[in-house]
């Protein structure tokens, strides 16, 4: 009997490769992902997954082939991956609701196949580098920063949640993203400078600049869609990403 294997499929990065270092296989820009199985609709009903909130990235793992380090991906890369995960599973017609500008719930259907990638001004990129230099525009401090990783997110989380717990009542959301966005500040790399500024120094117009300038590099998949609606005036709506998105009868 010939050996059986599941088929795969080589899966575009919107960043290139471009940001990762020559060492990493991200770097090649792509990477090979298995079509679905019943035993990963396993993962998708795993009770501790799911509570502890891993369920989509235990199943992106298990589906990548290619031998990477998951916490170097970048997120807009993981959200690509993510996407080709969905229609490598169940294909590329994705329904769910969503609520119109006049406060209607809308049943509707979405090609993922037809999500584009950002584009991104190549120029802008050191091969290897994940770092950019941008002036705050109100306070004039230069400033280093990065594109955050799905390690450096698991970090910010863990940072919240600790935050949180001190201090019910706190929001520290914003702050606590910035300091591990910002690499340097006039120069100084100390982490404990970045903090300080951060805390006390960073004006509100100059973080938002640098969210502006952010998205604007990162590489990504535009997770948004059109409504067919004449009278939407809207920038998109963003498509909900939950457990139903990966399997479409959990539900039921």
């Amino acid at each position: 009997m010939a050996e059986l294997k599941l088929p795969t499929e080589i899966i575009s990065l919107p960043s290139k490769g471009l940001l990762y270092l020559k060492e990493s296989p991200l770097s090649k820009g792509e990477l090979e992902m298995s079509y679905m199985s019943a035993k990963h609709e396993d993962i998708l009903t795993n009770s501790n997954f799911i509570k502890n909130g891993t369920v989509i990235d235990k199943l992106l793992q298990a589906l990548i082939i290619t031998k990477i380090d998951y916490d170097e991906l970048l997120v807009g890369d993981k959200n690509a991956i993510l996407i080709a995960a969905r229609i490598l599973g169940y294909g590329a017609d994705y329904s769910f609701k969503y609520t119109d500008e006049r406060g209607n719930e809308i049943n509707t259907t979405v090609n993922l196949s037809e999500l584009k990638e950002k584009e991104i001004d190549e120029s802008l990129y050191k091969a290897g580098i994940n770092e950019f230099t941008f002036n705050l525009p109100k306070s004039a401090n230069v400033i280093t920063f990065k594109l955050l990783t799905h390690g450096d997110e698991k970090k910010i989380e863990a940072e919240i949640k600790g935050l949180t717990k001190v201090n019910p009542n706190s929001s520290s959301d914003v702050t606590t993203r910035m300091k591990y966005i910002i690499t340097s500040i006039n120069g100084d790399r100390e982490a404990k400078a970045v903090r300080d500024f951060v805390d006390n120094y960073l004006l509100a117009p100059d973080a938002r600049a640098l969210r502006e300038y952010y998205g604007k590099v990162q590489p990504d998949i535009d997770l948004k869609f059109i409504p067919e609606d004449e009278n939407y005036t809207g920038e998109g709506i963003a498509i909900p990403i939950s457990l139903n998105f990966f399997w479409p009868d959990a539900g039921i």
